[in-house]
């Protein structure tokens, strides 16, 4: 089923698949929900899987002109959709950004979510180590739009990210750019990480950065109620919640 949600001061598009327990996907930076609704026919359980394109991406609204968003404000369209489909106590999986986005609701909203899987965490901030590789990424991506226009620097980006549709993230490059100024907006410390009581799933594989395996192990060690995996299959951690 296909419907559209108001979030936080734009229409989100948003499908929902099956019947039962709530699922909600959050895509990353350069995607969309297309990936993650394939995870639906792959779960252990009957569910109700919500996925929904965030602002900027496919036909979801956005402002105008768009160029910077936060977290935030993201994890509000995804508090309302939630509330508009009746999904309270859900499970949620958010990959990169989207992971920023569920740690959010997590903290701000308390009983939208009973659980999460992180995939690729962007939570560079407690993982030092990473400072060089983001920098010689940023600096790449720099050249590329200086040579290639807006959608050479998203090319850039999803090199180190296979598996993506790279012609939609190039059309949506403004909700892409909108994302990466708001890597760094959740203003997130170690004290609230051990003050979530949801069960979390931190998840890394094959296809992650060193950067997001860095955070993801750094993160891990906080919480104590923190599952670590590097196997990369989204359905069995989500599974591992259910």
């Amino acid at each position: 089923m296909e419907l559209t949600v108001a979030g936080a001061g734009v229409d989100v598009e948003a499908q929902v698949h099956g019947e039962g327990p709530a699922v909600v996907l959050i895509h990353d930076m350069a995607d969309g929900p297309e990936r993650l609704a394939a995870l639906a026919a792959g779960l252990a359980r009957p569910a109700q899987v919500i996925t929904y394109a965030r602002r900027g991406y496919r036909g979801s609204g956005a402002p105008d002109p768009y160029t910077g968003t936060t977290v935030a404000e993201q994890a509000e369209d995804a508090a309302a959709l939630i509330r508009a489909l009746d999904a309270a106590g859900a499970v949620a999986l958010g990959e990169g950004f989207g992971a920023l986005i569920v740690l959010d609701l997590l903290l701000r909203h308390s009983g939208l979510l009973s659980g999460a899987v992180l995939v690729d965490p962007p939570l560079y901030a407690f993982a030092p180590e990473t400072t060089r590789d983001l920098a010689q990424e940023r600096g790449e991506i720099e050249e590329a739009i200086e040579a290639h226009g807006p959608a050479g620097g998203v090319e850039t980006w999803l090199r180190a990210r296979p598996g993506r549709d790279a012609e939609l993230a190039a059309r949506d490059h403004h909700a892409f750019y909108a994302d990466y100024a708001g890597l760094a907006t959740l203003p997130l410390t170690r004290g609230q990480l051990r003050a979530v009581r949801e069960p979390l799933v931190l998840l890394t594989g094959a296809d992650s950065t060193s950067a997001a395996r860095h955070a993801a192990d750094a993160v891990a060690a906080l919480p104590a109620n923190v599952l670590r995996h590097d196997h990369g299959d989204r359905v069995a951690a989500l599974d591992l919640l259910r």
